[in-house]
């Protein structure tokens, strides 16, 4: 999309699709340009300084231009509409292209899972090298509130989602990187190739990238790719390559001779030192090192950064027994990596499984589960991969109890889970939150879920309640 569709938006009749985080911030920057703004939501009837409308009530000749929030499906009654009236479609990634300082540099990151990890680990390099950068995106704060910030950052780290990959056209970026790709989001994509496709569309905007050796699919899929292709590896790297020998990370890839390594940090400097964290490490390094960040710089950020809250997150050790708050492991694949970071686990899963299928998680991490204890819509979907693929796991399912209200007080639903994992657990056991699904069945947010489970934790095992 040409960057003079956005060059003057004045008085021009902007619907924007969705009041949610994204949507509102792109609704304020386009009244700062001076647009004649109304928002189309199907769940928020109002929204203080502006008109918000249900789809279903708009008239799409109203407007000129339609911005979709991520997430908005291609098939949505009103894109369709606004396709056939001739609207032209913009979004909120290339929209704050248009808008950045020509000196700010951006670089981003896709992959199913280890994202906002590897973001904002990416961005601490950057700061611990002196520059000005702030992680963006899917991550929490918008690109287009990043780029507007009065910060005037020199890089901005983008965590790209398949949905906003799916909408994106205009930027190039100095270099990106993919964790990884599997199933996760089929219910919007239509099939796990068209999911992929997306994901691997970042590819079409930089001519350097940072790519997953130990992913089959990134190997295979971008077998074709004509960029600079940088393979990260949990293995001892090849010349050109960034990985891991004995107890330290090393790069192959940023050093004048490729016969000799540099070494990026010590293996236990990355917390938690589970395989998933070290390799999203290696994926950020490669990132930073694209940028000329040094190697001491980057070892000074993997030495200070720990992950957010709900990955990996410990709640509590007692009696022998670790409680781990993992609600960001919304996915399959996500859920595998945590699983396999402890050697006997009471299981805590379930909830909306967004079209993906349980197959190979169960094959994968069967001998390592102890006990499942399994809530929400899809909870019968694991069950019954259970029954077929691992018959000596425990299976345990927590109905919904009856004073139990989406985002109200109660916490009813998330103490059952942990008193039935407290009468199972013992010494040397990880109880493991790790759902590989999402949380909007019975939890506002997969925040909500974690926060509620360490809640629950802390009510019935620390206090005995």
């Amino acid at each position: 999309m040409a960057q003079a569709l956005y060059s003057d938006l004045r008085d021009k009749r902007v619907l924007v699709a969705g009041a949610g985080v994204t949507g509102v911030a792109c609704a304020q920057a386009l009244l700062r340009k001076g647009a004649v703004v109304t928002i189309a939501d199907e769940k928020v009837a109002e929204l203080e300084g502006f008109d918000v409308l249900s789809p279903a009530s708009i008239t799409i000749g109203d407007y000129e231009f339609l911005l979709i929030s991520p997430g908005w499906r291609d098939d949505h009654p009103l894109i369709t509409r606004a396709r056939e009236a001739g609207l032209s479609l913009i979004n909120e990634i290339d929209f704050a292209w248009s808008l950045k300082h020509p000196a700010q540099k951006w670089i981003a990151l896709t992959g199913t899972n280890g994202k906002t990890s590897t973001v904002e680990l990416t961005a601490q390099m950057l700061t611990s090298s002196g520059a000005s950068a702030i992680a963006c995106g899917n991550v929490g704060t918008t690109v287009i509130e990043s780029v507007e910030s009065a910060e005037k950052y020199d890089f901005l780290v983008l965590e790209l989602s398949s949905f906003q990959l799916h909408w994106m056209e205009d930027p190039s970026f100095v270099a990106v990187a993919i964790l990884n790709i599997a199933e996760d989001h089929v219910d919007w994509h239509g099939s796990f190739d068209a999911y992929a496709k997306d994901k691997l569309s970042i590819l079409d905007k930089s001519s350097t990238a940072i790519l997953n050796g130990d992913d089959g699919e990134i190997v295979t899929r971008t077998s074709h790719w004509q960029g600079t292709k940088i393979f990260f590896s949990l293995d001892t790297p090849a010349p050109g390559q960034i990985g891991v020998v004995e107890e330290l990370l090393v790069d192959r890839a940023f050093v004048a001779d490729p016969q000799e390594a540099a070494m990026i940090s010590e293996l236990a400097e990355v917390k938690p030192t589970v395989p998933h964290n070290v390799s999203n490490a290696l994926a950020a390094a490669g990132l930073a090192r694209t940028v000329g960040v040094s190697h001491e710089a980057i070892r000074q950020a993997i030495t200070a950064f720990t992950p957010g809250k709900h990955r990996i997150e410990k709640v509590l050790e007692r009696d022998g027994i670790t409680w781990i708050n993992d609600s960001k492991a919304t996915n399959p694949h996500a859920a595998a990596a945590s699983i396999l970071s402890a050697l006997s686990v009471i299981w805590v899963a379930g909830g909306l499984a967004k079209g993906a299928t349980m197959d190979e998680l169960i094959e994968r991490v069967k001998a390592r589960v102890k006990v499942a204890i399994l809530i929400g819509t899809d909870q019968e979907l694991i069950a019954q991969e259970i029954r077929t693929r691992a018959p000596q796991i425990e299976i345990v399912s927590i109905a919904t109890p009856s004073d139990y209200v989406k985002g109200a007080t109660s916490n009813s639903l998330m103490e059952e889970v942990v008193r039935a994992a407290r009468k199972r657990a013992t010494s040397g056991d990880t109880v493991l939150l790790a759902p590989a699904c999402a949380s909007m069945d019975q939890f506002i947010s997969y925040s909500d879920r974690g926060n509620r489970f360490g809640a629950a934790v802390e009510k019935v095992i620390r206090d005995g309640n």
